[in-house]
Order: structure tokens, then sequence, then C-alpha cells
């Protein structure tokens, strides 16, 4: 480590239970009306840049100011999508243009006898000044997770 350059590596997995078939989960990740709804909009922020693109290869992007906060920018690809079963990305993030991290996730989709199991697994890599911001990403990702709760039912 030299001159303040640092990496933090990251990883976790969260699992979720929702109380719908798997076809309308993933609908919310596959349709870009209904992902925009609770991935991409808000009262806390103002919308940026906004691309949705999926199908392996495609490219997502969203960015937005917080209110009273730093400019948030993530861009994804899609690595991987097996119908109703699993959707693997890989994305960046940027805060304020500098670049904060690079991670590998995946979402896998499993139907279970009250509804859908999700279960999210994430490793990612942190640079420089965004090191300790490690651990704040799991939490930033039950939010998430907790917004798509909200937005299913």
């Amino acid at each position: 480590m030299t001159d303040g350059r640092r990496l933090a590596h990251s990883g976790f997995t969260l699992v979720r239970d929702y109380p719908v078939p798997v076809h309308n989960v993933w609908r919310a990740f596959a349709e870009e009306d209904r992902k925009r709804d609770w991935f991409g909009d808000g009262d806390t922020f103002a919308r940026g840049a906004w691309a949705f693109d999926f199908r392996v290869g495609g490219r997502d992007v969203d960015e937005a100011q917080f209110h009273g906060g730093p400019l948030s920018r993530y861009e994804g690809v899609y690595t991987d999508i097996v119908e109703h079963e699993r959707i693997v990305t890989t994305y960046d993030m940027w805060l304020d243009g500098a670049h904060m991290s690079t991670s590998i996730a995946s979402f896998e989709f499993e139907s279970i006898p009250d509804g859908t199991r999700l279960t999210h697994v994430e490793h990612g890599i942190f640079f420089d000044r965004f090191w300790a911001d490690a651990p704040q990403r799991e939490q930033g990702m039950r939010g998430i997770l907790e917004t798509l709760a909200d937005h299913l039912t």
C-alpha cells in the first residue's frame, strides 16, 4: 500500500422470502417499468442518468443525487440470465465521480410453498479511500431488498 492506495474485499449472502410467485419477483427485475418502480425511483434522491437493457451483455445505468448528499452512479452488465432461475451481473459504483467499487452479484429465484425465496450473493472490491465502505454494501442491499418487498406487496 503506497500513497493511500488500498483495496478491501467484501462478500455476503442475503436470503429473502417474498409472498408472491417466482414470476412476479422475476418481472420486478426483468421489466424496465417494474424495476424502475423499486430500484430506480424514490423521493430521497433526484434522478440522473438511467438505462435498462435486460439481456446477457446488456448494460444498466442508474445515477442519482441524494438530497443533501453525493452523486451516486451504478453501471452494471448482465453476464448470465436464466429465466425465472438466476441473474448474474458485474457492476461498478462511483461516488461524486470517484470509482468506488467493482462487484459481481447473483440473484437466484426459488419457488417455495409460500412464494419465492430470493438468494443474493455478492463479492466486491472497494478502492482506496472507499475501503472502509465495504461493510455498508450489505446494509445497502438489505434496504434495496426491503424496497423490493414493498413493491411486490
